[in-house]
């Protein structure tokens, strides 16, 4: 049995709703933005399995130096 991962889509709008609590100063569009760029980062990546994690983890960083 075969464990598929979520799409891209489903991956961003579930980071970007768990941010968005987390950074709620910023729009929905900018952390959109910064959670999708740092998909595309990862998305050659070959294993799949900590692709949302590091995504997340790098959106965060992201976000904060925005804050400074």
């Amino acid at each position: 049995m075969t464990h598929e991962p979520p799409d891209a889509d489903t991956t961003i709008t579930e980071i970007v709703e768990r941010l968005g609590v987390r950074f709620p100063a910023y729009p929905t569009s900018t952390i959109r933005d910064v959670v999708t760029e740092s998909y595309n980062e990862l998305n050659d990546a070959h294993v799949r399995d900590f692709v949302e994690v590091l995504v997340e983890k790098q959106a965060k960083k992201r976000l904060k130096h925005l804050d400074a």
